[in-house]
């Protein structure tokens, strides 16, 4: 057999017995350090790395202190998760019944809030302690379609030995993440599990489509609440002079007058009432309005800032960050994944990269400039004032300071960008 990777359809092909024992052959010799028959999937081979790394014992159970009731409860009312519920339990809920399988909702740290599905799993579903409560990040269960689609925030199949721990080989689960289209934060993940034999890859296409629709639903109360606050704004601007805009508390663009509009803009966690300084305008007076904020851009070069510092903080594992300081004050967004891999790339390379120099850098493609263009010139609407172009560099007045890990193994762990791949091969860097 060769040692091209499996994939899904693969494993369809094959019989359930077949399909099994081939993936306990890939495991069994992945972890103990030989060549395997045929690799695993790259997300699954990257999943066991990492699991290495913390040491994890293969051989453990799937045990967990689970939540108090109180605990639990709060959590349920607290998350945004929660209020979509009735639109994930339609789309899953009662397919997982049918076939042989249940649903799971978790939080954006892995605990499960709720589970619903057909009786008889979910009384099998206990005694690998997939329960409400439990925790199933990749750190307490190894990996499992919940804490993996954790790690790499996107939806994610695993199948029988494919699973970090041996508990779990006789099991299949999909999960997908639901984000807030606010924002993009992690809400939490909706999974599909279920014993081995219920095994089909269209459950992950399933999933993922259900998790998107959630997401519809959230991205349409939105916008609702932003032609709410347009009312409210639209009769303020037509009386202000000079530059304004109205955004909600995301940074949402509900009105703007005297300037270009944006589709958002980023706000510090910081943000309040009171003069405020945006990389992407300037110095701004900013008062409430009811669901959001009205920002006055003052115009005097004074408020302007001078030399400024950037550090961009790569070093925990899922929240990575960019800091903007100079004499008007300071600033700090969060990253996604992408950003955090095209900042990363320009802090290299101090010089500067052109778009089919990062496209090699981050697709392994040189080909795909779109698309680079398209996520640097999302960057560039709050980084206009430090980051350049032709070719995108940060601009020669800035200081850079990059923070990576300690470790260059747990270098942006989602990302399969060759620079990236690259750079955890080599010595810490930063």
């Amino acid at each position: 057999m060769n040692n091209t990777a499996l994939d899904l359809a693969r494993l369809t092909a094959m019989d359930s017995a077949q399909a099994s024992r081939l993936l306990h052959r890939v495991r069994e010799a992945t972890l103990a350090g030989r060549r395997p028959p045929i690799a695993p999937r790259p997300v699954i081979d990257a999943s066991w790395q990492r699991m290495f790394r913390l040491g994890l014992d293969p051989d453990r159970d799937t045990s967990s202190v689970l939540l108090q009731r109180d605990e639990l409860e709060e959590r349920r009312r607290t998350t945004l998760i929660g209020e979509m519920m009735r639109t994930l339990s339609a789309g899953l809920s009662g397919i997982a019944d049918a076939s042989m399988q249940i649903m799971v909702v978790t939080d954006e740290h892995g605990r499960v809030l709720w589970r619903e599905g057909n009786l008889s799993v979910l009384r099998r579903a206990n005694g690998i302690c997939l329960e409400e409560g439990a925790a199933w990040a990749e750190s307490s269960t190894g990996t499992n379609a919940v804490g993996t689609a954790l790690a790499v925030r996107r939806a994610v199949q695993v199948h029988s030995a494919e699973h970090y721990l041996h508990t779990l080989h006789n099991w299949t689960c999909a999960a997908a993440p639901v984000h807030d289209p606010r924002d993009q934060r992690l809400l939490g993940i909706v999974d599909v599990s279920g014993p081995a034999s219920s095994f089909h890859p269209a459950t992950l296409a399933l999933v993922g489509s259900v998790a998107q629709l959630a997401e519809a639903e959230m991205r349409e109360r939105h916008l609702r609440s932003i032609e709410r606050l347009r009312s409210v704004a639209a009769p303020i601007l037509c009386r202000v002079g000079g530059r304004a805009i109205a955004v909600d508390m995301y940074g949402w663009t509900a009105a703007v007058t005297g300037m270009v509009p944006v589709d958002r803009l980023a706000l510090p966690k910081s943000f309040r009432a009171g003069q405020m300084w945006l990389p992407s305008l300037g110095m701004c007076a900013v008062e409430p309005l009811p669901g959001g904020w009205l920002l006055r851009v003052e115009d005097d070069p004074a408020t302007e800032p001078g030399s400024s510092r950037v550090v961009l903080d790569l070093s925990r594992p899922r929240r990575w960050t960019v800091a903007v300081s100079g004499a008007a004050g300071s600033w700090t967004q969060e990253l996604s994944p992408r950003h955090a891999e095209l900042l990363w790339v320009l802090a290299r390379h101090p010089a500067g990269r052109t778009a089919a120099e990062l496209a090699e850098d981050v697709f392994g493609d040189r080909t795909r400039t779109v698309t680079v263009r398209a996520e640097l010139s999302r960057i560039r609407r709050n980084l206009a004032g430090v980051l350049a172009h032709r070719p995108y560099r940060f601009s020669e007045e800035v200081e850079v300071d990059l923070i990576t890990p300690p470790d260059p193994a747990a270098l942006l762990p989602h990302s399969t960008a060759p620079a990236v791949l690259s750079s955890r091969r080599g010595p810490a860097s930063g």
